[in-house]
């Protein structure tokens, strides 16, 4: 991976030649103590007289029982023919209302008198609200402060005020003195001191005294409130030892107004494998949303409930979370918090160069640490050292490997509960579905050897061809079997779910055709291949280049020719054996060093699209996996005047969401986002841009959805056009054939580092390593379709239950209505041929590059089924 911005050697002199994110009790009113001279009334009593005090309360209040029990007047009668003492003595804190005494009582955060528009908060603390008076509390009891006010009663959740020398903001209601918590936004009522009767009571029969409360009207909410599931019995058996009060957990609704269904469902969901209701013994869980879904909200409503609340004396489950994430989204958690809680609510605390994880420990009010996986690596004593209630993985897929550091150092920590996001289902890898269970849920599914044999062995051989009847019996029954085991604490829901909620999405896979240069190029590497692998049946990717070529540096190489052919240009390797300097003397030979627009036709149609785009409010962004080709895209807008920003893997971390809030926002005249796919490719919501260049292709079908989702996500307002370009007939297309067919290569091509044991069989190398110009579209070939390209959908082919079930999605949540379509369904996407409909190209803005391109699969999804 480059270290610098700067361009490499073979692009920074590039120019193109041609145009194209508590309470504490109320003080008692004590009496005063006796004036000076003045004889004092409290003087040595008998024991007669003192059990005589005693008595006389109860004995008045046994009265008021017999004479209310005698009337059967309603409810409502008694509360009116009530008179109560005019002089009851109350404290400054007492509403009294037909002669019941109400306070309230609020979770609040305070500080100092301020005019500044973000405010920063002291702490946290109490508020009791009388009828015309305020008193303000710290959480030890405190007081802070007094005041008084004349709108008391219009106070709620977010309100602001001073109270003596401080400014409070309200959080929510917190309970009474004596613990109770008020019940859909009412206010508990109760009651300080008896009522006196000063007249005679009509004889008329009634219940009860409580049912004096059955007039009290419901409180009108503008939101559905969400309860958390109360524990069951063996829970409370083994968590509730000290046996106190089972009490409600509800979210916070300034968050259950924001979320949707399936969030809704989500927070459940993973509020309830945390608690261990799902297993006693396993607090972890995976949450497997596609891309888009809001995972990054759902987990913040957890911790933000259980950092307020608990199911047991409402004592908080959660002090402190930490939060591991990649480096291009430490800042964007950050920004979520904030824009769903506020700063005044929750603080945060991102590790980096400055912020070291032993400043955390300082810090009593910010209960959320978040990190890097690369400083987490690099800082990991310091983080073992602190204690964390939750610990959440973002991306969490990159610990299917668990060999690596990462991994290794994570699974050491002591905390339990943990939960791992990803937009990826695991792929055709059982041993990585096994990584990620066993690092949630440690021991659930045994040792890695025992999964093997009752598991995986089964699945694999069950899928094999050829396979008898028994085999294959065996593998599904043990594959429903392993899906049932783990469905209490793995939950993913697809795209569909948001698809109504979104824009329509127009999807265009284009395939353009090789320039001549770009043909003798792929010739002369495709021969030079052949003539130094030997015959091989087989070829090792561990052995040196010396006698035998590392195919995987082939597959670059072709896939560098397929952006542009100056980006296989070295000038300072001229040799011909090694490949690289073998094609460098070619483009000499060729007089091609001068690089031309037209020497590339996906170059070319970018061009087009940019300037058929330039002159409206549409913003676009151009992604691609190697920074040589965001080189040369940046000198391309350079030459034509187009202002851009640039996101990579040498791009500051601090800078990363700086320069994404700078894309998104309208004042900006940037109008090219360049998009590293490996870099920026996931959680970044660039929803400034309606348009989405995918310049080239990875092994990774997933990893190429994750990058064109960019846009295409939650607060997108506009429609979209996402555009994924192939070089005809050429590897791109070979790739581009083998995530639609699910027959991906071996997962080390995916992942360059692993190494050790990938083979290729020659034929398949012959298979990559070939160039077809034939046809307009190796892949509509590949399709049983006889369609001449005329833009129609060929055939509505609908996917059975059994088929939408993939090897790598154990946890697909099966949607019995027809789905949306998908990559891997392109008999239902609109197939167009050469000479194009004008009008077909107009609309998707490639009209002048229409001579560059061969065949276009055309989408477009809004939510709706289509027949």
């Amino acid at each position: 991976m480059r270290k610098s911005n700067a361009p490499s050697k073979s692009v920074r002199n590039l120019s193109f030649t041609s145009d194209i994110s508590r309470l504490s009790d109320s003080k008692e009113k004590s009496s005063p103590p006796p004036k000076f001279g003045e004889k004092n009334d409290i003087s040595v009593r008998s024991a007669e007289n003192i059990l005589n005090l005693l008595i006389k309360p109860k004995h008045e209040f046994d009265q008021f029982l017999e004479a209310v029990e005698e009337t059967s007047a309603d409810s409502k009668t008694i509360l009116t023919e009530f008179n109560i003492n005019k002089n009851i003595p109350s404290s400054d804190n007492t509403k009294v209302e037909n002669g019941i005494i109400k306070k309230r009582y609020f979770n609040v955060v305070y500080g100092k008198q301020s005019k500044k528009k973000h405010k920063t908060w002291e702490g946290d603390g109490i508020l009791e609200v009388g009828e015309k008076s305020l008193l303000l509390k710290d959480c030890d009891g405190k007081t802070l402060g007094q005041g008084c006010g004349k709108k008391n009663a219009d106070l709620e959740e977010g309100s602001r005020l001073f109270v003596g020398s401080k400014e409070v903001e309200i959080i929510d209601l917190a309970p009474t003195p004596d613990g109770v918590w008020p019940t859909k936004r009412s206010i508990e009522d109760y009651t300080n001191s008896s009522p006196q009767i000063t007249q005679p009571i009509k004889k008329k029969k009634i219940n009860s005294v409580m049912s004096m409360k059955k007039n009290l009207e419901p409180v009108n909410l503008d939101f559905k409130p969400l309860v958390m599931p109360k524990p069951d019995c063996d829970h409370q058996w083994l968590y509730n030892t000290t046996g106190v009060t089972v009490t409600e957990v509800s979210v916070d609704p300034k968050l259950t107004r924001v979320l949707r269904e399936h969030q809704r469902q989500g927070v459940i969901f993973i509020y309830r494998c945390v608690m261990g209701y799902q297993d006693k013994s396993y607090v972890g869980s995976i949450l497997a949303d596609e891309m888009g879904l809001g995972k990054t909200l759902q987990c913040i409503t957890l911790i933000w409930t259980l950092l307020k609340q608990g199911p047991y004396g409402n004592i908080p489950v959660l002090k402190t979370v930490l939060i591991v994430t990649p480096s291009s989204l430490t800042n964007n958690w950050k920004q979520e918090f904030m824009r769903w809680l506020g700063n005044e609510r929750i603080r945060t605390f991102v590790v980096d160069q400055k912020n070291k994880p032993n400043d955390f420990a300082k810090l009593k009010n910010v209960p959320v640490m978040i990190i890097s996986y690369e400083m987490f690596v690099r800082c990991y004593d310091d983080v073992a050292s602190l204690e964390f209630d939750l610990l959440i993985c973002d991306e969490g897929h990159r610990l299917k490997n668990s060999s690596i550091r990462t991994s290794m150092f994570l699974k050491q920590l002591s905390t339990k509960k943990r939960i791992i996001l990803t937009g990826t289902p695991v792929q055709n890898d059982l041993q990585e579905f096994f990584a990620l269970v066993d690092f949630v849920n440690p021991g659930f599914l045994g040792t890695y050897p025992e999964f093997k044999k009752k598991y995986e062995d089964n699945i694999i051989a069950s899928r094999q061809p050829g396979t008898d009847d028994y085999t294959r019996k065996e593998g599904e029954l043990q594959a429903q079997v392993l899906m049932k085991k783990t469905s209490g604490f793995i939950l993913r829901r697809t795209q569909e779910l948001l698809d109504k909620y979104l824009p329509t999405k127009h999807e265009a896979v284009v395939f353009c055709k090789p320039s001549k240069l770009q043909r003798e190029l792929f010739m002369s590497t495709i021969n030079f291949w052949n003539r130094r692998s030997n015959g091989n049946e087989n070829i090792n990717i561990n052995l040196p280049e010396t006698g035998e070529v590392n195919h995987l540096a082939v597959i670059t190489i072709l896939k560098k020719i397929c952006n542009h052919p100056i980006l296989v240009y070295e000038a300072e390797d001229l040799q011909e054996e090694s490949l690289v300097g073998f094609l460098s003397l070619e483009l000499e030979r060729l007089n091609a060093k001068t690089p031309l627009i037209e020497d590339a036709t996906k170059l070319t149609v970018v061009s087009s699209l940019l300037h058929a785009l330039a002159n409206t409010n549409e913003k676009i962004v151009l992604a691609s996996y190697f920074t040589q080709t965001l080189d040369m895209l940046g000198v391309l807008c350079d030459q034509y005047g187009f202002k851009y920003c640039r996101l990579d893997g040498s791009t500051p971390t601090a800078q990363r969401i700086e320069i994404v809030n700078r894309f998104n926002s309208k004042n900006t005249n940037c109008f090219v986002f360049l998009l590293s796919a490996k870099a920026g490719g996931t959680g970044l919501n660039l929803t400034g841009a309606s348009r989405l260049v995918l310049f080239d292709s990875d092994w990774n079908p997933a990893s190429d959805l994750q990058t064109m989702a960019r846009i295409w996500r939650d607060g997108q307002k506009e429609s979209v056009y996402i555009y994924r370009l192939l070089t005809t007939g050429s590897i791109e297309e070979k790739i581009f054939q083998r995530q639609l067919s699910k027959a991906g290569l071996s997962e080390a091509i995916v992942d360059s580092k692993n190494t050790s044991s990938v083979k290729l069989s020659e034929e398949e190398l012959k298979d990559l390593f070939s160039l077809n110009e034939e046809n307009i579209s190796l892949t509509h070939k590949m399709l049983p379709c006889d369609c001449e390209g005329l833009g129609m959908i060929p055939k509505p082919v609908l996917k059975s239950h059994k088929e939408e079930l993939r090897d790598c999605q154990l946890r697909l949540a099966h949607n019995q209505a027809v789905t949306s379509l998908r990559m891997n369904q392109l008999f239902q996407w609109e197939h167009h041929a050469q000479p194009f409909e004008s009008n077909f190209l107009q609309e998707i803005r490639l009209h002048a590059a229409a001579s560059n391109i061969s065949f276009i699969f055309y989408n477009i999804s809004d939510g709706k089924i289509k027949t």
